[in-house]
């Protein structure tokens, strides 16, 4: 089976910790993240067989407090998704950039993944609502019209949960840019 990985949203610490105590005691899952982000909402990310993640995500967010902002399993997440989660990504060239800004996490991680699908381009960072007042963001470098693709297709699939808040591509950006985001 492929890798999959899934996440949880919650606006209260409490209900988020005991939704990711359920996941992992639903299927074998794995845990990669599980914390407190801006501001006190808390999220659980899960990696594992699309089967398994699929049934812990659907545990979890069958809560009966009403607690949970969002939620998302991808089968198959794209290869860029981590070291952009986690600052580890290499970049070359940088041609143009592609900024992408949701009002949740689950919503940024889920359009990272549609846009490094839709053309050819690098995810830099995958900012999750840390520092952000509980939103997120994501910063993808490739050919302009790549990036123009990759962000108007991520916004078209966002933009139907209402989580999408804003999003730009810049041409040829200043050198000061780039060293400020990279």
């Amino acid at each position: 089976m492929k890798r999959a990985i899934g996440l949880i949203e919650f606006n209260t610490t409490p209900s988020g910790i005991y939704a990711a105590d359920r996941m992992v005691k639903t299927a074998a899952v794995r845990l990669l993240e599980a914390q407190t982000v801006c501001p006190g909402k808390y999220i659980a990310l899960i990696a594992g067989s699309l089967s398994a993640v699929k049934a812990a995500v659907e545990n979890a967010v069958n809560d009966p407090g009403g607690h949970c902002i969002d939620s998302f399993v991808l089968g198959n997440p794209h290869e860029s998704i981590f070291p952009a989660i986690y600052g580890s990504s290499e970049v070359g060239e940088v041609k143009a950039l592609g900024i992408f800004e949701t009002y949740d996490a689950a919503s940024a991680i889920v359009a990272a993944d549609v846009a490094a699908k839709t053309a050819v381009v690098d995810l830099i960072e995958l900012r999750i609502a840390k520092g952000m007042c509980g939103k997120s963001f994501f910063i993808i470098t490739g050919e302009v019209a790549a990036c123009v693709e990759a962000i108007d297709r991520a916004k078209a699939h966002i933009q139907e949960n209402g989580m999408y808040l804003d999003s730009s591509v810049i041409p040829n950006p200043d050198p000061q840019i780039i060293e400020a985001v990279l």
